[in-house]
């Protein structure tokens, strides 16, 4: 049996590139990309960065600086400020990581203030409640 393009055909009458066989233009190893398997993420081109970088949170870092707990808030400043740093270079990952870290500490800034809230309110209110119960008219 011939093959008009000149190609000859395989085992039992197959031709290159049916039921498995590797085909001209196979990969060595005989193995060819599925669709849809290894492409980029939706909305990504290959080759291209991601479009924008994360949120940074200095805002939040900044505020809760000011208001709650100043060590976290500080934390929480410097790691706002190496996500822009870092997407620039190209490190997207850690980019992500840093402006996750920038939230978890500004939120663990505010909680630790909330906490040091509650502490002065039961504080406080204990001493009114001993001072008022002591007192003698």
């Amino acid at each position: 049996m011939t093959n008009p393009y000149g190609q000859q055909p395989g085992p039992y009458g197959q031709q290159p590139g049916q039921y498995g066989q590797p085909g001209p233009g196979t990969p060595p190893g005989g193995y060819q990309q599925q669709p849809g398997y290894g492409q980029a993420p939706y909305g990504a081109q290959p080759g291209y960065p991601p479009a924008t970088p994360p949120d940074n949170n200095l805002m939040w870092g900044i505020l809760t600086t000011i208001l709650c707990c100043l060590p976290l808030g500080v934390v929480s400043i410097v790691k706002a400020n190496q996500v822009n740093n870092l997407w620039a270079q190209g490190q997207y990952d850690e980019a992500r990581k840093a402006a996750d870290d920038a939230k978890k500490f500004a939120m663990w800034s505010a909680i630790v203030q909330g906490i040091l809230i509650v502490a002065i309110i039961i504080f406080y209110v204990v001493v009114i409640a001993t001072a008022v119960s002591s007192s003698r008219y």
